[in-house]
């Protein structure tokens, strides 16, 4: 992850400094550098040949990264504001880690963890700084998937929230907002849908590539566009309910229920576009346009996918 986070920053133009969390010998430090240097060279080649940017580019890029022993920690992070935290996922790497990082960082700079488990409430104890400190979950291929998953604590002052926020906005990257939950939101999800995508097979409900084939060309493609939330709006919160209730009945099992969320929402006549209000309030917006405004998007993918045809005359 840490390889990807720097192909991101230093294609963007910022210098990286990539710091070794072990102690090594000298010939095992200069292998781990080598490795290193050439995978952020190697994704930056591939994302050339794929047509992102001319390959001519690729040497000014890769002036901006270097790699660093854990010796020279302290100088490496000499005038750092931000610091991203890549260690592998336990509890002795984490404390060591931000622990280093504490000791040897500017007092002003800003500590975010990459984990993909912890939450940022337990690591933010080990960083000595929690109103600078945040966890930052990247999403792989950190150098090519936008979403990185801010999760601050109540400790981490909001001003350090709103920079870091701007910093990834800077880079190219769209940054969203969670509390200290498990599984954050796009893995908590993503493993509710893929467990289903299992589970069905393990049935026998269709083949392996007709799932795929109805989450690529279906599923995915309809939440390309509209968030999942927009899309109860979209069709009508009521719909969701009454559809959760046939479904955790045939299948008698709970895990089909609607949230409670819901319910009070088809109580109130929150049910979405039809009522004006739902999760979203559309009360003040050209609903018309923005309908329009998404079947185009929903035309576009189409477009993408190769499948738009002209009409039969």
């Amino acid at each position: 992850m840490g390889r990807g986070i720097a192909h991101s920053f230093a294609y963007a133009g910022h210098e990286v400094r990539l710091i070794d969390a072990k102690p090594r010998t000298e010939a095992d430090q200069t292998r781990l550098a080598d490795e290193t240097l050439a995978e952020v060279r190697g994704s930056l080649m591939l994302m050339a040949a794929l047509g992102a940017f001319d390959a001519s580019a690729i040497d000014a890029i890769m002036a901006r990264v270097s790699v660093h022993a854990s010796g020279n920690t302290e100088k490496a992070l000499a005038g750092i504001r931000y610091v991203f935290e890549a260690v592998p996922e336990t509890v002795e790497a984490k404390r060591a880690a931000l622990a280093l990082i504490d000791k040897t960082a500017a007092k002003d700079a800003i500590v975010a963890s990459t984990t993909s488990t912890f939450l940022s409430t337990q690591l933010s104890g080990y960083s000595g700084r929690p109103a600078r400190f945040l966890n930052a979950h990247w999403l792989n291929p950190a150098f090519i998937v936008p979403l990185i998953e801010l999760s601050p604590t109540p400790d981490t002052d909001r001003a350090v929230v709103d920079e870091f926020g701007a910093l990834l906005t800077s880079v190219g990257k769209v940054p969203v907002e969670c509390a200290a939950s498990p599984g954050y939101i796009v893995p908590r999800i993503q493993t509710l849908a893929m467990n289903e995508a299992a589970r069905m097979v393990e049935e026998g409900v269709a083949t392996t590539e007709d799932i795929d084939k109805a989450v690529k060309y279906g599923f995915g493609f309809r939440f390309a566009v509209l968030g999942l939330l927009e899309f109860i709006d979209w069709g009508g919160g009521d719909i969701l309910f009454y559809a959760s209730r046939y479904l955790s009945g045939a299948m008698n099992d709970p895990r089909f229920e609607a949230p409670e969320i819901v319910n009070k929402n088809m109580v109130e006549g929150r049910n979405g576009l039809r009522d004006g209000k739902g999760f979203y309030d559309y009360t003040a917006m050209d609903v018309p346009a923005y309908r329009q405004q998404r079947l185009s998007e929903f035309l576009k993918m189409l477009e993408q996918t190769g499948l738009s045809r002209p009409p039969v005359l």
